[in-house]
């Protein structure tokens, strides 16, 4: 079972991966970069801090950061157990495929479909209420990690479950923020 989705995983990886074309390299080689992103990033922490009150804001903020930082952990610590090639460093393949980037870590899972989903789903269950065009956000987790496909360096079952993970995460630390902090923060509001 576990050998017929792996292979499931390269055979798909190497068609998805070869419907790319010099066209639009450079397009998904920014879309690739997490610096193309800063200003959506600058984007949510000033409607963050529009749309609550100081401290509120703060607080969601550094849930925010925290999240960021444990899932960087947790990203690093299963790529180092599973050791999983990317498909540019894998001799099976990356003759076949296009490489426009050649990172050597570890390919499982996806970190970038991880930290872009789990920001996503945790920003939108702050704002959802306040902010209506909200779920546009979520084209970005679904570019940022269709890019590592193009790129060569994520199969896609490094993205699907990474972006569960992300998912998955971004759940949990709004319930944390909720069970933990924002009584806290409400305490000390006048």
């Amino acid at each position: 079972m576990l050998e017929k989705l792996l292979k499931w995983d390269k055979d798909t990886f190497v068609y998805l991966n070869a419907l790319g074309t010099e066209k639009y390299d450079a397009f998904w080689t920014i879309i690739t970069e997490i610096t193309t992103w800063i200003p959506l990033f600058l984007l949510l922490i000033v409607l963050l801090v529009l749309k609550f009150p100081k401290k509120e804001a703060f607080y969601k903020l550094m849930t925010i950061f925290g999240l960021v930082f444990f899932i960087i952990i947790v990203t690093h610590l299963t790529k180092t157990w599973v050791g999983r090639l990317r498909p540019n460093n894998t001799e099976e393949i990356n003759t076949l495929i296009r490489i426009l980037k050649s990172p050597t870590d570890y390919s499982f899972f996806s970190g970038h479909a991880a930290s872009s989903f789990s920001i996503t789903v945790l920003v939108f269950l702050f704002l959802r209420k306040k902010v209506r065009w909200l779920v546009l956000f979520f084209i970005w987790p679904l570019l940022f990690a269709i890019s590592r496909i193009y790129v060569g360096v994520h199969y896609p079952l490094d993205i699907i479950v990474g972006a569960l993970v992300g998912i998955l995460t971004g759940l949990l630390f709004y319930k944390l923020y909720n069970r933990f902090i924002l009584p806290y923060s409400e305490s000390i509001h006048p």
